[in-house]
């Protein structure tokens, strides 16, 4: 910093009003000090600036290792909304969501002095963990259960379900199948339960359901036995993939959508409005989610009030896969 403010002619000082964005510096100046930056190629010391001002400018994410489109959008949603808060962005991926797994990757964000943690929380396992973090350190989850003692942020899957469901029963089907995704998953289990209540409340009854995965594979497996029921004519699906495996059984069961049945799935994934048919399904906003579990974050960080919980609610995106 001493030898940018050698060649500008400045103090360290303004540098440092400069580099931080301060007011009080004229343009001409503050123009010379950032052409000094270009020609030296200066790179400010993040340990050194940790240390003097004990912040680091650094928020640790802990997301885990998934071809999941949910998951992974929210990442990029949470990362980009850092970057526009001034903050850098430390990813810590771990392979298991189990607990011991969540708190090593909460202790190696803690050795780099992250100043705060968001978590993809989407079993209970990890916000258990979060609620380990160490004094000062606060932290965030987004996409789990909101009942725990950890700040949660996430999607009305119970109100998105009822959006899918309730399409379906108006388009005239008797009732509608469900194929779910894993019973430990919150998402999963809020998913049924909006599924469930919808049902309930038109007076159409409620098939069986088997739980599975979220893949494509899973969804095509318990989509064979659906399509195998000539009684089976709207199937809601917990996400996208699991819609392209049921799209494909009853394609092979000569029963392509949305003829022989309507399907619907939940996440809307880029791919979703390029199945065959295009895939009616319930759009979450990933970005708005990302954005606001920052702004939950940093308000815990400054102390200011924290904004009320909120579960984003989600839309129906209507295509040609259910009629």
């Amino acid at each position: 910093m001493r030898d940018v403010a050698r060649l500008a002619g400045v103090s360290h000082q303004t540098v440092s009003r400069v580099l931080n964005d301060l007011p009080n510096v004229s343009a001409a100046t503050r123009e010379r000090v950032l052409d000094a930056v270009r020609v030296l190629n200066y790179r400010r010391n993040l340990a050194a600036r940790t240390l003097v001002t004990s912040r680091s400018g650094t928020i640790g994410l802990i997301g885990f290792e998934t071809t999941l489109a949910g998951p992974a959008s929210m990442i990029y949603g949470i990362e980009t909304a850092a970057r526009e808060s001034g903050y850098y962005v430390s990813i810590a991926t771990v392979r298991s969501l189990e607990r011991h797994a969540v708190l090593d990757a909460m202790e190696q964000l803690c050795a780099q002095a992250v100043e705060g943690i968001i978590a993809i929380a989407p079993k209970n396992s990890v916000a258990d963990a979060l609620t380990q973090a160490p004094a000062g350190t606060p932290a965030v989850g987004v996409g789990g259960a909101d009942d725990g003692p950890v700040p949660m942020l996430r999607v009305d899957n119970v109100r998105g379900a009822s959006l899918a469901t309730g399409h379906l029963l108006e388009l005239g089907h008797a009732t509608v199948h469900h194929v779910p995704g894993p019973a430990d998953w919150p998402e999963a289990r809020d998913r049924m339960d909006g599924w469930r209540r919808t049902l309930h409340a038109a007076g159409a009854p409620e098939p069986p359901t088997q739980p599975g995965d979220w893949s494509a594979r899973s969804g095509y497996l318990r989509g064979q036995r659906l399509a195998a029921d000539p009684r089976v004519t709207a199937v809601f699906c917990g996400n996208d993939h699991i819609a392209l495996g049921v799209l494909r059984a009853f394609h092979e069961a000569g029963r392509p959508a949305p003829a022989g049945v309507s399907v619907v799935g939940f996440d809307d994934t880029p791919e979703s409005g390029y199945f065959l048919p295009p895939l009616t399904t319930v759009h979450q906003d990933f970005a708005e989610l990302g954005r606001r579990s920052v702004a939950l974050l940093l308000a815990r960080l400054t102390g200011a009030p924290a904004p009320p919980p909120v579960h984003l609610c989600p839309h129906l995106v209507v295509r040609a896969s259910a009629r």
